[in-house]
């Protein structure tokens, strides 16, 4: 199926530490990979933590710093990342904001930002989805 969206396009869904917007959804792809775009301001952010479902960081605008397995990679405009399934990690952003695309395998990481986005408790909703949470 051919999928197009133009800048400013796509299901928009809140998380606590950033705007996201769903650039290709999985019912685009056959479920087999997602795009979204993340805009996250300085500030807190998301505790480390492991998700199930490998993914990839895209910097598109602002830096910012991703934790990985214990090693810190300092990212601008043009740096990606790739996240393993399961391994610890979190980013924080060290300009006003960051905008940067986070690519996706099957439909999991969707599924996951649709129920944070209308969730109270976001803890319930990482164990509900398989993410282990380390103490913030």
């Amino acid at each position: 199926m051919t999928h197009f969206s133009t800048a400013g396009e796509g299901l928009e869904l809140s998380a606590p530490d950033a705007q996201i917007t769903v650039k290709v959804d999985a019912s685009h792809t056959a479920g087999t990979y997602e795009v979204f775009e993340v805009d996250a301001p300085r500030g807190p952010t998301t505790p480390p933590h492991g998700t199930p479902w490998p993914k990839t960081y895209y910097v598109l605008h602002g830096r910012m710093a991703v934790l990985v397995s214990g090693e810190m990679h300092d990212m601008g405009p043009g740096s990606s990342i790739t996240i393993p399934p399961n391994a610890i990690h979190t980013f924080t952003v060290h300009t006003p904001s960051v905008r940067f695309l986070a690519l996706s395998l099957t439909d999991a990481m969707g599924k996951f930002f649709r129920d944070l986005s209308d969730a109270e408790n976001p803890y319930e909703v990482a164990g509900k989805h398989g993410i282990t949470m380390l103490a913030g």
